[in-house]
């Protein structure tokens, strides 16, 4: 059965260099180049979004739209069908951000937040330290400050054609 994908407007905030461009750049270049590694991986432009990937699950088909804005203001227009707060697991100061200002920040956007999904993202694993006793973020801290600001309930697509 050939339908149409169903479009999912997917926004990604976060402070500044948390990763979320370099995350849509390396999902990016794994598509381009089939789980291949791919060095440099591609430089994303603005001009370029949404980044989209297709999914399949089962029969249904979705189109999911990447879009990664730093301007409260473009958010507003893109009116997404989910948020994803992004942070730096290697800074603490990232955790505590999402905690006291991109919430905040999210929440003011968007009228509908209590049906809005939102997902919480911890990025650049690859340099955590160990070493660092104020740095770490372990796994059980970040699901506790999901539950805070209730990203880790269930949630339905809203819209008709989903």
């Amino acid at each position: 059965m050939d339908t149409e994908a169903a479009a999912v407007r997917i926004l990604l905030v976060g402070d500044e260099k948390c990763g979320k461009t370099t995350f849509l750049s390396s999902a990016i270049s794994r598509r381009l180049s089939a789980g291949e590694k791919v060095n440099p991986i591609p430089m994303l432009r603005d001009i370029d979004q949404p980044y989209i990937f297709g999914i399949k699950t089962g029969t249904k088909q979705y189109r999911f739209e990447f879009f990664d804005t730093s301007c409260p203001d473009n958010w507003r227009l893109l009116d997404p069908d989910a948020i994803v707060i992004c942070y730096d697991i290697s800074q603490r100061l990232s955790l505590i951000n999402m905690q006291r200002y991109w919430i905040d920040e999210v929440k003011r956007s968007f009228q509908r937040i209590d049906t809005l999904p939102v997902i919480i993202l911890g990025l650049k694993r690859d340099l955590r330290s160990e070493k660092d006793p104020n740095g770490i973020i372990y796994p059980q801290e970040a699901y506790q400050v999901a539950q805070a600001l209730r990203a880790d309930r269930p949630v339905k697509p809203e819209r008709e054609h989903m």
